[in-house]
Order: structure tokens, then sequence, then C-alpha cells
């Protein structure tokens, strides 16, 4: 294992020429970042799952009865081993000669076998309840990180002069505060990126798994090799559209339409401000011009700014989807909010699925024609009040 470290941590790559780690040691005159400093993280990420648990115990939940929360969880699909089998071991979506097997074996017709599998997967996703309690407390979180994020940059010089960052480097002694501030923005990324390996996948589950798995990397190595002064610029950056999702979320659980609509249209300005504009003007000027100028390019150069410059072409696909969505609620004139539940989350992936739902529930051997009908005519009376879609059958 020290082998590989030392291998992996090859100063030639990771530093500028006639910088070497010896640089970077701690003396008594001055602290500098150290590798062994983010082992505190994955302790302190349960930590935060551990908070987070109390958290929605003991305050969001009890704030739901004053809410218009849908509570109720999505009825269980029908025991039945053949389908389990096949949902367990083989597939969650099955295919048009799959469900034509099935139909077959199980003498059900394919739409009652497609409604038992949508079930099945609803089964695995969040409650509306759930997602409430998981949005706020996001929004609590970035809230406080972003709010310490901006006062702190605001006594820095590298705020209005991004040149600073790289000046005398590597002799940029870590403060606390910086120090406190990696720490917690690696902890939450990764209390955020553990459930995501464990709960249901959705649609583009390698998408924000890419997403997570880019912000961890530029916090770690940009630590590791005393480019926090940059670092911070990005981290504030992307932490301010962060606020007004989570917020949006939370009132469109609570049904706050207007409100929801909003502030989902205020999130897509600052969004696109953020991360199209200012992100590439401001952050991506000093860490690929003004370190090039300052520093010259070595190994590592073209590693940390090519992973930004992913993180900028993610950037644009997100942004993509969001006027997708914008786009769609307006030709449909929806409210926007019920789109949101459609494309929850940061990755904006589908959490409903297009299978007609009867409004009761269907023998197995009901005819497909009569379901499909039932279902138009259920859709048509949701579209007309305005209701709320919940899981399960209506």
């Amino acid at each position: 294992m020290t082998g590989f470290l030392a291998w992996f941590w090859n100063e030639r790559f990771w530093l500028p020429h006639n910088v070497t780690w010896a640089d970077l040691k701690s003396t008594e005159e001055a602290v500098y970042p150290q590798p062994e400093d983010l082992y505190l993280a994955a302790p302190l990420a349960l930590c935060i799952i551990t908070v987070r648990l109390l958290f929605e115990r003991l305050l969001v939940r009890p704030l739901v009865s004053g809410l218009r929360i849908e509570v109720r969880e999505a009825q269980r699909a029908p025991p039945n081993a053949i389908l389990d089998k096949v949902y367990t071991a083989i597939t969650k979506h099955p295919d048009e000669r799959r469900l034509e097997g099935l139909s077959k074996q199980l003498d059900w017709d394919v739409r009652s076998i497609q409604r038992w599998f949508y079930r099945r997967r609803d089964q695995e996703r969040p409650s509306t309840l759930a997602r409430f309690c998981d949005s706020m407390w996001k929004f609590a979180f970035y809230v406080y990180i972003f709010t310490y994020g901006v006062r702190y940059l605001k006594q820095t010089p590298w705020l209005h002069n991004t040149r600073e960052c790289w000046h005398n480097y590597p002799n940029q002694p870590l403060t606390v505060e910086v120090h406190y501030y990696y720490l917690l923005e690696l902890s939450f990324s990764l209390s955020l990126l553990m459930p995501q390996l464990t709960h249901v996948r959705r649609k583009d589950f390698l998408l924000t798994l890419t997403h997570h798995f880019l912000s961890v990397s530029l916090i770690v190595f940009s630590y590791v090799s005393n480019m926090v002064r940059a670092g911070t610029l990005v981290m504030c950056v992307h932490d301010s559209a962060e606020v007004l999702l989570e917020a949006s979320k939370m009132a469109k659980y609570a049904r706050f339409k207007r409100f929801c609509n909003l502030l989902f249209v205020v999130f897509t300005l600052i969004f696109i401000t953020s991360r199209l504009a200012l992100y590439p003007a401001w952050v991506l000027k000093t860490t690929v011009f003004e370190s090039w100028s300052l520093l010259g390019l070595f190994p590592s150069w073209w590693l940390l700014n090519g992973m930004l410059m992913l993180l900028l072409m993610l950037h644009c696909l997100w942004t993509y989807l969001i006027l997708r969505v914008l786009r769609v609620q307006k030709r449909k004139l929806n409210p926007l909010c019920v789109s949101l539940d459609s494309h929850n989350d940061v990755d904006f992936s589908s959490d409903e699925e297009d299978i007609p739902l009867h409004p009761k529930k269907t023998p197995p051997h009901t005819h497909a024609s009569h379901t499909h009908t039932s279902h138009r005519s259920q859709r048509a009376a949701n579209g007309s009040n305005g209701a709320h879609r919940t899981n399960g059958y209506l």
C-alpha cells in the first residue's frame, strides 16, 4: 500500500516545477494541507448521516402535519413468485417479448403484468414525505455552507483578484476556516454518495455518479496540492443554485404551486448565471490562464483543468434538462411544480413512469382495452382538477 501511495502521489505529476512535497510540509511557522487531514471525512460523513436522521425525525416530520404533503405509502405489488424472480434476477424493465412470455405463462394480459412491474418498482421509490425530508435537509445544509463560504470569501484577497490564488504558491498557509470549509464539503459529498450507491438506480444514475465523483476528486486533489484558494471559489459558485432548487422542491411537495413555479424560474436564472457565465468567466479563467502564466504547465494541471472542463460540460447538460422541463410544461400548460416531481433532485431524472394505472384494483384477466380506456378517463380527471399525482393505484 505504501508503494502504491508513493507511486500515485508522485510529486513530478502533481506539483509544478521546482516544487516538492517537502515544500508543503507543515512547520512551526505555517500549517499546510496534509493528505491525512482528509481521513476525517469518512467518519464525519457517517456523523452527518446520523444528524440528518435526527433532523428529519425531530424537526421535519413534526412540521409535516401542518403541510399538504402526501404521506400515504405506495401500495405493494401482490406476491407472485415468477414475477418476483424475473424482477430480482433478470430485469426490472421487461421488454415486449418477455412480457408476452410471462403473459402466456401466468395467463395474465400484458397490461396487468406491466402494472405489476410498475407497482413493484414503485415500492422502492422514496415517498413524498421522504423526498420532502431529503430536500429540507439539503436546503438547510446549503443555506449554511453557502452563507459560510460567502462570508469567508469576502475577507480574502482572491475574491476580487483571482491571481492571488497562485501568488507565492506553494507558500500559502492553510487557515482554520479553509480546513473546516473543505472538510465539511467533502463529508457532505460523501454522505450523498453513500445512499446513491445503495438506493434504487434512476435513469441518470451514471450521470449523477459522475458528478459526485468529480466533486469528491476535485476537493481531494486541490486540497492535497494546496490549490485551496481556487477550490473555495469553485465550491461557493456551485452551492449558490442548490438552495433555490431544494426550496422549489419543498414547495412542490407541500403543493404551493405558484410559489414552486416562481422558485424554479429563479433557480433556473441563478443556475445559468452561476454555472454557465460566472464559472467559466471567473473560475476557469484563473485555473486555466492565470495558473498557466504564473506556475507553468505540469501533468496534474491538465488533469485538474480537464475535470473542471468536464464539470462545465455537465453544467451544459443540466441546463438543457432544466430548459426542457420549462419548455414541456409551457407547451402542456401544466403547473411547473408537477414537473419537479418527474424531475426530482439535481439529476432531473424521471420518478414517474408512463404506465397506465386503472383507478381500481383489476383482476389479472381484465381486458387491456378496458384498462386503457379507464386510465385515459382517470388522467383526464386528474388534469382537470390539478390533483397531485400519487404512487400506486388511484
